[in-house]
Formats: structure tokens, sequence, C-alpha cells
């Protein structure tokens, strides 16, 4: 089963007064590339979530973000008041303090370094915080990858129908193929004898065959019918297997080697019926490649 690479999943939680939110998104990319976002004092967590993220999703840009918003007073930081005193005290002794000339604000000074701490519980409530996003991370994974397989179920249909498309026209082509050899022949007969008309000199039967076994080397395609038949075959296989696996990028390689054979094919054959079942099968092609891009 395929798995598209865009995808959204989000959990929340609320316990003891505190709210927990993780959101998780996801967007194509070549590689896994994996952006966590958290407040700044989780910002210890970062790894840990990032490295859940690998091991759940193999494929595609994916980008993270958490919010912790604790309503309780747990949440607020302690005065260190030593500090604050000592800070006082120093300013209380400048000229322009005991002077009148300057007031000092209580506000300024706790954004003074030392005045405001953590908690000192920090280490436990950062653990909680810890098992309560890697619990969320989890559910929010479960919800993108749900996403994605369903996703991954649109994108199959419509690979099935491309690859039906190629099948068709390059039936029509093996079909046509063996005429193409007998049609330059006739043409060649007849254009021979018209130009030998008038001299009275018949046309050599072996200067034709020679021509013809020549052109026939040429534009000889059946190589390619048969590999770009077995591409189709083993397309097909890739896309209706029932594991997870990641297939983009096998998918990708097979749509270059599908449109490789279909070039080389055009390349090969002047024939008109032919090159327009090779401009379906091009089409066809090019939009495989395209929906690849977005297949995990």
């Amino acid at each position: 089963m395929i798995r598209s690479m865009t995808g959204y999943g989000e959990a929340s939680a609320h316990i003891d007064g505190t709210h927990y939110f993780v959101q998780i998104r996801s967007l194509n990319g070549k590689f896994f590339k994996g952006t966590v976002r958290l407040q700044e004092e989780f910002e210890s967590l970062e790894a840990d979530l990032e490295s859940r993220l690998r091991k759940q999703i193999s494929r595609g840009s994916v980008t993270l973000k958490a919010s912790c918003t604790d309503d309780t007073e747990a949440a607020a930081h302690e005065i260190n008041c030593k500090a604050l005193d000592k800070y006082v005290e120093q300013l209380s002794a400048s000229e322009h303090v005991s002077s009148g000339r300057v007031s000092i604000e209580i506000g300024s000074l706790l954004g003074l370094p030392g005045v405001i701490q953590p908690p000192s519980d920090e280490g436990e409530r950062i653990g909680r915080v810890r098992e309560v996003f890697t619990k969320l991370t989890n559910e929010a994974c479960a919800s993108l990858i749900a996403m994605r397989k369903a996703e991954g179920e649109a994108l199959a249909a419509d690979l099935h129908n491309q690859l039906s498309v190629i099948a068709t026209s390059l039936a029509e082509v093996k079909e046509r193929a063996p005429e193409i050899v007998k049609d330059f022949e006739a043409r060649l007969r007849t254009r021979m004898d018209e130009l030998l008309a008038g001299s009275g000199t018949p046309s050599d039967s072996v200067d034709i065959i020679r021509e013809v076994a020549s052109h026939a080397e040429r534009t000889d395609i059946a190589e390619e019918i048969q590999r770009l038949g077995g591409h189709l075959e083993q397309f097909t296989k890739i896309i209706e297997q029932k594991d997870d696996k990641p297939v983009g990028r096998t998918l990708d390689f097979m749509a270059q080697e599908l449109l490789r054979e279909a070039n080389t094919m055009s390349s090969k054959s002047m024939d008109t019926r032919i090159s327009r079942s090779i401009v379906e099968i091009k089409g066809a092609i090019d939009r495989i490649k395209e929906q690849v891009q977005n297949v995990e």
C-alpha cells in the first residue's frame, strides 16, 4: 500500500490544569527532514521528538509544533530576592539614584540576570512534559499516517489509470509494429517500379530485400516493447504490495525507465499510427512522474 507524503495530524490533552497540544504537518521531500518547534523552556526535548518522528515517517518534510500552557500557580518562576536586593543596594549607592535624579523601577530590575529563576521543580516539570508530548506525538503521527494512507489510495487509483492508458497504447504499438516493414517494402517496390518504368530495367529484388532488411533493423522496436511491458508489470506489483514499505524513490526511478523506452521507440519509428500511440504513452508517463513525487 503506497502512502502520500502530505498529511496532517494533531493531538491534545488537558492534565492537572495544563493544556498540551501537538501538531504535525508533512510535505513532499526527497528525503526525511524533521523540524521540531517548541517553547524555549522545552527545547531540550527537540532531539527526542525528532527521533520519534524519524522512526515512524521515512520520507518527507515533517514539521512538529508542540505547546504547553500551564494555568496553575506552578507555572510561576521564582524571584531570587538576594540577587534583587544586591542590585538595589548597588543602584542605591549610585550618585544619580541617591540624589533623586533617577528612580528605580522594580519591573526593570526583574529583567536583570539571576533575578527571575525557573521553579525549583523544573526538572520534574520537564519530565512530565516529555511524557505527555511523547504520547501526543505518537497519537498525532498515527492521525497523520492515516491521512497519508488515504491520500495514497487516491494516488494508487490514478497511477492504475495511467498504467492502463500505457498498456492500451502499447498493445496498439505491438499490433502495428510488424506491419511497418511490409508497408515499407510495398512503398519501396512501387517507387522503384515507377522510377525504372521508362528505362525498361526491372527492379533488383536483392537490392530491395537488402534495403528492407536495413530499414527493419533500424526501426525494430520489439525489444523496447518487451521492456516497457515488463516495467509496467513491475510498476503495478509495487503499487499493489500490501506492506507499508516506502516505494516513492523506486517508482520515480521506474517512471524514468518507462520514459526512456518510450523515447527510444519514438526515435526509431517513423510510422504515424505508432507515433500517435507513443504520444499517448508519454503523456501518461508524464502524469505518473508527477504523481510519484507525492509518494513516500
